[in-house]
């Protein structure tokens, strides 16, 4: 089993037992610490995605230690003008176990089945793609055959944009 939580701006994947480093978070070791903020939740090959949190769904853990990490060296430099500026950094950190992960059992779900859509509604949504497709791909001749078929009179000196513009008028 495991998880994918956000917390501090990133994203661990997790499992019980992991310890994993993440942004300073307020407590001292042995304290204990829960994240809410659960992305998805696997169990077995079955998989529960948020969204974009999972209701319900904690992962608990406990401060291992807090500290600050690597040094790393900030410098900034312009040539020929005299400009040096070196300052150091060390970013704080809090290294939490993962003690347990709870959520609602992923597999006992019932996926929410959707409301029957009409067949008349479908219909017209596939013929309207095809037209703004048919129209899209057409070269200009091709469009102003069409126009002049629906009875639009087209100038030939009219963009593509333009003759396509005309057709969707006329067939509303």
């Amino acid at each position: 089993m495991y998880a994918i939580l956000e917390t501090g701006g990133k994203q661990y994947r997790v499992s019980e037992g992991d310890v994993i480093t993440v942004e300073k978070i307020p407590g001292e070791a042995g304290d204990a610490v829960e994240f809410d903020k659960v992305l998805l939740l696997s169990n077995d090959g079955d998989v529960k995605v948020g969204s974009p949190y999972i209701e319900g769904a904690k992962i608990s853990g406990e401060i291992v230690e807090t500290g600050k990490g690597k040094k790393i060296i900030v410098f900034k430099y312009k040539s020929k003008k005299d400009y040096r500026r070196k300052q150091g950094h060390r970013q704080p950190f809090t290294a939490v176990e993962i003690t347990s992960l709870t959520g609602e059992k992923v597999a006992g779900k019932a996926r929410k089945e959707s409301a029957p859509v009409e067949e008349d509604s479908v219909v017209e949504k596939q013929d309207a793609q095809e037209e703004t497709k048919v129209n899209m791909n057409m070269k200009k001749e091709e469009l102003i055959a069409v126009a002049t078929e629906q009875g639009i009179e087209v100038d030939p000196k009219a963009t593509k944009a333009e003759i396509i513009e005309m057709i969707e008028n006329a067939s509303k």
